[in-house]
This record gives C-alpha cells, structure tokens and sequence, in this order.
C-alpha cells in the first residue's frame, strides 16, 4: 500500500471523533465522516508502518442502518456528522467512544475499570436544538457569489450557504436569508482572509428556546462604510415565530477565522436576551457562554446537580462557570457558591443573573482560573468544574486538586480532554465514582460527558 493508491474496505468502527476505521492488507486505515458498516472506495493520503489516512472517493455500499439525510446540505456541509444514521445508532456510537476513551485511562494503568458507567442521556430534541450559530460568508468557489453558512466539508475557505439546515430554529434560517439577500443585492463584498480585503465576516444568531426571544449581530471588518438600516428593516419584518429583541453590528479586524469582538453597536433593540432553565432565569450577551442546546442543558445540569450531592452549608466552587448557570442552579441548596470565568462579559451577565433570581450567596470572579484562585480568600468544600474543550492547565489543575474536596464533578466537552486530566486527579488520591455521557449535540460527534470523582480515604 502506497500514497496515492486507492483501496475498497468496510468501515469496522468510528474512533473519537469521527475517524472511520478500516483493515486493508493488515493495515489499519483512518478514514474521516464515515460510519460502520459502509464500504468505501478512498485514497491512501498518509501511510505509516501498520496505519494509514484515507480520503472517501465513492460510498459503494450503505451501512446495514444507514438512512437518507432529512438535511439537503449533509456531506457537502462539514457541520453535522451522524445525519444519516437513526438517533439510536447515534447515541451507541458516542457511548461507546466515551466508555472506550476513559476505560483506557485505567488500562494503561494495568487497572481494571471500577467505575459505574451510566451510559448516553439523550438530547430532549433531535432537531432545531441549536440557539446559537456563528454564519460565515465568503464564496461556494473561487471567486463565486456570495455565500453564507457553514464551512464546505474539507475545506478552510469554501461556504455552503445552509438555508434548509436542520439543527436550528427555522427563524435561524429566515435571518439568515434575509443577510444574505441583502449582501447580494447591495453587492457586499466578503472579507478575505488571504488577501485581507473586504467587509462581511460573520452573523451571529442566538435564540432562546423557553422565551423565544431572538438576537442578530452583523460581524464585519472596518474596510468600508456601509449603510446597515435597510437590512435592519428587513429583519424588523420577518414573520419570526421567536421575537426579534436586539440587532447589532460587531467590528472585528482580527487576521484569525474567529468572531472576536473589537466594539459592538446597538441598530436595533438591546444587546441581550433572556432564556430559562430549570426554573431560573438568564440574560445572556452576545459573546457569552451559555449551552447551545437549552432544553439538553436541563439534562446536563440535573445530572451534575445530582452528582455533586449533598451541597447544604457547603462553599461550592464553579470554576469556568460562564454565566454563572451551573451556579445559580447549585446556589438555592448551598451555604455559598464561588464562580471563576475568564471572559468579563460573561462574568458581569452572571452577576445581573444572580440578582434577577434573588440569590445572594454566589460571588463571581473575572480572571484565569490559574491566577484568581489563589485570591479567593475561601476554601470550597465543594468543586464543580467545566472546562474549555481542551480541559484544564496542568498548574491550574494541581491548585484545584490541593483543596483536597471531598467531591469533584468534572464536565467535559471533549472526553479526550477528561481523559488525560483523570490520570493527574486519580494520581492525587481521587476515585471515579460514575460517569454518564449526555448528547447535546444531535447529528454530530460531539458528546458531553459527566464524572464525580471523590476524595480516597486514607487508611
């Protein structure tokens, strides 16, 4: 087997996370957005001694449980993985990555898994479940007209416009045809990142499921001036069945493909919305983290809520806590809860939740939780931790461990990322309790994973 030479094989299984797995010849072969079961024709791209990468040319055989797409942008689109598998067939996959992925923590350990494995919680809603999405513009080609969307499946550059995707509210789709009929018409150009010309970057647009109140923020670079008002009355008048509460338009001249934040400007309404979970109420902001799926978070947060316990008179630590969420949610049945977050906007939308729900036992703290730590001035009893997906810094991670809690809850976005951390928390006297995955990401390969840890004793 050679670079460059085509091979036939049956996808076996998918690796974390979404790398298809194949033998040819003795050879194990990786090959990208394919499910078990399909028989592929790829070329060879990569080859190592007993491990090569492949790209798919030709699905010449269905998967046993394969099914057509309910979104006409799949496999062109590089958003969604599992469309064209059955929910069920979804969730065994993912359960099966978090329980391989944290079973070899152990393994490599010449230890024998004690934990209890709580399986897959399933995402309340299988479609239109995302309130937030982040557009880009750019082109379908080279040189094409002007697109809106997602990111072309393998590619940095090229935009699918996805006006029929199907993980948002169908507003999200109205908006953001409504943008782009206006950038068309008004022959708006994009900015590029190579030349590092023009004008339109991104569109930015949450909603909340619970209030149905709807946000709009036009990114776009400060390399031309233009007249926003039109779009602002186009949007004004959309049959929405949300309520448009705010338009804004963010400047952002960073070289990076990122939303980022220069300065915001309200054209229309407020820079806020409200959403509710489990009974308490949230203002969020626009660059802010909140979960992208409300009604999935609910899981997420009741079965961390019910992991870390008994909370009664005890100081909880929410470390990267966002908006202050999980600690609202921990605050009615606790003696205080102390929440870091290093973004100051969410920090300040945290605090304004805190009084909005009558709760005036949470404090929280802008800053890297590796410096602001160590000038709390509390000691938890308590740690709720839910990090960024590339999980916690080694140091950070050892000043949270020498509190010594009696109980930890790690959420993970990333299991990889849980699974790397474990080996330093087990290796400082911590003992997995139980873990449970939960899907907040329906058609893709993304998976939430929840563990409790607790403190050994010591004999």
């Amino acid at each position: 087997m050679k670079k460059g030479e085509i091979v036939e094989g049956v996808i076996e299984r998918i690796q974390f996370p979404n790398k298809g797995i194949m033998s040819v010849e003795d050879t194990k072969v990786i090959v990208k957005n394919t499910i078990p079961g399909q028989k592929v024709s790829c070329r060879i791209t990569k080859k190592k001694k007993g491990r090569a990468e492949a790209n798919v040319l030709e699905i010449l055989e269905k998967a046993p449980d394969e099914i057509a797409s309910p979104c006409p942008h799949f496999g062109i689109c590089g958003g969604c993985n599992y469309q064209n598998l059955p929910y069920e067939a979804q969730l065994s996959i993912k359960e099966n990555q978090v329980k391989q992925i944290l079973d070899e923590v152990y393994i490599s350990q010449n230890q024998k898994p004690d934990y209890v494995f709580e399986g897959i919680k399933p995402s309340p809603i299988r479609y239109g479940y995302r309130n937030k999405m982040e557009f880009s513009f750019g082109d379908a080609y080279k040189d094409g007209p002007l697109s809106l969307g997602m990111h072309k499946r393998g590619s940095f550059y090229d935009i699918v416009t996805v006006d029929q995707c199907q993980i948002v509210d169908p507003d999200f789709r109205k908006v953001l045809s409504a943008v782009l009929t206006w950038g068309q018409e008004n022959d708006i150009p994009f900015y590029h990142r190579m030349r590092q010309t023009g004008y339109l970057r991104h569109l930015l647009v949450r909603r909340a499921v619970k209030t149905g109140e709807l946000m709009v923020a036009l990114v776009t670079t400060t390399l031309g001036t233009y007249d926003l008002q039109p779009l602002v009355n186009e949007l004004c008048k959309l049959d929405l069945t949300g309520k448009l509460v705010g338009v804004l338009h963010t400047y952002n001249d960073s070289v990076a493909d990122v939303v980022k934040n220069d300065k915001t400007e309200i054209l229309y309404g407020q820079d806020y919305f409200y959403e509710e979970l489990l009974g308490l109420k949230f203002k969020i902001t626009p660059f802010s983290f909140f979960q992208t799926n409300s009604l999935g978070a609910e899981v997420l947060y009741e079965t961390a809520r019910e992991y870390i316990g008994d909370t009664n008179e005890k100081v909880v630590f929410d470390l990267y806590s966002g908006t202050g969420t999980i600690a609202q949610i921990l605050a009615p049945v606790a003696k205080k809860v102390v929440g870091v977050e290093i973004v100051e906007e969410a920090v300040e939308a945290a605090k304004e939740n805190a009084k909005l729900n009558n709760l005036d036992n949470c404090t929280f703290w802008a800053g890297d939780v590796l410096k602001v730590i160590d000038e709390l001035g509390e000691v938890p009893d308590l740690i709720m931790l839910d990090p960024p997906r590339d999980g916690v810094n080694p140091k950070a991670l050892m000043k949270i461990l020498n509190f010594g809690v009696e109980r930890l809850v790690y959420i993970a976005c990333k299991p990889t990322s849980l699974a790397r951390d474990l080996e330093m928390i087990q290796g400082r006297g911590y003992k997995v309790e139980k873990i449970s995955g939960v899907d907040l990401f329906p058609g893709t390969y993304h998976v939430e994973t929840v563990c409790l840890l607790s403190k050994k004793c010591l004999v």
